[in-house]
Formats: structure tokens, C-alpha cells, sequence
């Protein structure tokens, strides 16, 4: 039977009641999406760039109380509201959190709309050492 760990840390931006900020299973975490906002869910200014900092920098957070960190991520989610005008933007940023010689697998997909007006949301699974 299959033992699952939810995770909570007050140093990330706290989760809506509908999900948790990651859950533990197998050796393996898997973290909710994050949005480039603030701990009291409003998004930060400055646009696809300035959210993708933000929203990795809480990725990073929850991945640490997990037991895990950004490079041991095996796969990653990314969406944006406006991927012709953001896609470039916001790759520019995600190369400053992860060695170039050891990226994740990764999906980046355009969407309609996110939630509070999001420009990206991301997600990601990766492994527990």
C-alpha cells in the first residue's frame, strides 16, 4: 500500500483549500503549480519574467521542505496565457534556476487564462534523495 506525505511550509505561498502544496509518494515529490505571486495571492508586477522568478523561487521553497530541490527535478510543467509573447521571456529566466548541462524533461503549453490573471503558472515532479 502506497504511504503518501503531504507537504506544508509557511515560507511558500500557502495553498488554496482545493490542493496541497506538494505530496510525497515513492521517493518522489509532486509539487501543485505555483503562480508568480506573493503570500497573500496577488501577482507580482513586472510581468512573465518577474512571475517566473517568483513562482520558481516558491517552487524551490516547497521542493526544500520536501526533502528534495530544483536539481532534482525529473519533469516540469510550465503554462502561459500568452505564448507567443511570453515564451522567450520566460525561458530567459528558467535558465537562471537549472544547469544547462542537466535540464529536466519539460512541457510548456499556451492556455486560455490562469487563475488571478496569471501570466505563467509551473509544476514539477522530482525525485527525494
Amino acid at each position: 500500500m502506497s504511504q503518501k506525505t503531504f507537504v506544508f511550509t509557511s515560507d511558500a505561498v500557502p495553498p488554496l483549500p482545493t490542493f496541497s502544496q506538494a505530496v510525497v509518494s515513492r521517493g518522489h515529490v509532486y509539487v501543485s503549480g505555483n503562480l508568480g505571486c506573493t503570500k497573500d495571492l496577488k501577482i507580482v508586477e513586472g510581468g512573465v519574467q518577474a512571475q517566473t522568478r517568483a513562482a520558481l523561487e516558491n517552487l524551490s521553497t516547497v521542493l526544500k521542505a520536501s526533502g528534495s530541490g530544483l536539481e532534482h527535478i525529473v519533469k516540469v510543467n510550465i503554462y502561459l496565457s500568452n505564448m507567443p509573447r511570453d515564451f522567450a521571456l520566460m525561458n530567459e529566466v528558467y535558465l537562471q534556476f537549472f544547469d544547462k548541462e542537466k535540464m529536466p524533461a519539460r512541457t510548456c503549453v499556451g492556455v486560455v487564462c490562469l487563475p488571478l490573471g496569471a501570466d505563467m503558472e509551473i509544476e514539477c515532479i522530482a525525485e527525494i534523495p
